[in-house]
């Protein structure tokens, strides 16, 4: 099966490590996501948390933005998608 765009970050907190998602489908803690810019997969990570106006959810809903601490530094526009 092939994996599953969920969303595009909108922005990303260098100072928190934060990345923004606009979710397009949903995505849960515990889930793996890949980032990818221009095709080309810049790293996977497995989701630890999520939040929403500074609140702890287990599941991003799509319309929502909300943020995820990542491993590696992102960029706007580069298109998440779960692995599966």
């Amino acid at each position: 099966m092939a994996d599953q765009k969920v969303g595009t970050v909108s922005h990303y907190y260098n100072h928190l490590g934060v990345a923004i998602i606009e979710v397009e489908a949903p995505f849960s803690v515990g889930d793996t996501l890949k980032f990818v810019k221009h095709e080309e997969e810049l790293f996977k990570q497995q989701v630890a948390s999520i939040q929403v106006e500074h609140k702890q959810i287990v599941k991003a809903e799509k319309k929502m933005s909300v943020g995820i601490k990542v491993d590696k530094l992102v960029h706007e526009n580069v298109e998440v998608f779960k692995v599966t």
